[in-house]
């Protein structure tokens, strides 16, 4: 059993979240979730509606919180999930977020980002020389932070497993189980 950490905040995208929570538990890993602090945070669905250039934003459940960002340790962890939303560009310049997502990138371990997730580690600089799926609109940031753009589901480069948002979340699922349950076995 694999412990994996969910770094999110308000904002973050009800189905980027809920959805890897969810999974990891059914699977039989532990899901921790991680947040600026510790009450539950403000998820919202974003949907896509005729008529609108960009998606849309509705507010969605609360996702109870286990522990607050200074409060981890990520050497207590197998892995890391950042769902997308707009949690991660308020996230991003959070010290601790760069501690613990740096952790994770600098041994190797797995790493699933959703959506726009993948801007925390490109803010960090740890998406250079990557190949990595975002929210499609994000091309051009993923590309100024170095990293090669792939507009597809489930995009694996080593131990990191992105794709573009919530539908594609059950190839992307089974793409970061695959990663984790690899990476548990050279455990």
């Amino acid at each position: 059993m694999a412990r994996v950490l969910i770094l999110t905040a308000d904002a973050a995208e009800e189905l980027d979240s809920m959805y890897p929570v969810f999974r990891l538990r059914e699977g039989g890993h532990e899901a921790i979730v991680t947040a600026p602090t510790t009450r539950a945070v403000k998820l919202v669905v974003h949907d896509f509606e005729p008529g609108w250039d960009a998606y849309t934003e509705k507010p969605g459940h609360l996702l109870p919180v286990d522990l607050a960002f200074g409060e981890v340790d990520p050497e207590d962890y197998d892995a890391l999930v950042i769902p997308g939303g707009r949690a991660p560009e308020y996230i991003r310049t959070d010290p601790d977020v760069a501690r613990v997502v740096g952790h994770f990138f600098d041994r190797g371990l797995p790493v699933g980002t959703i959506c726009h997730g993948p801007q925390v580690p490109a803010a960090l600089g740890l998406l250079r020389g990557r190949t990595t799926a975002a929210y499609p609109p994000l091309k051009f940031d993923m590309e100024q932070a170095g990293a090669v753009f792939v507009d597809e589901p489930d995009v694996v480069d080593g131990a990191m497993v992105s794709c573009r948002g919530w539908p594609d979340l059950p190839l992307w699922s089974r793409a970061f189980m695959q990663v984790l349950e690899k990476s548990s076995v050279r455990a």
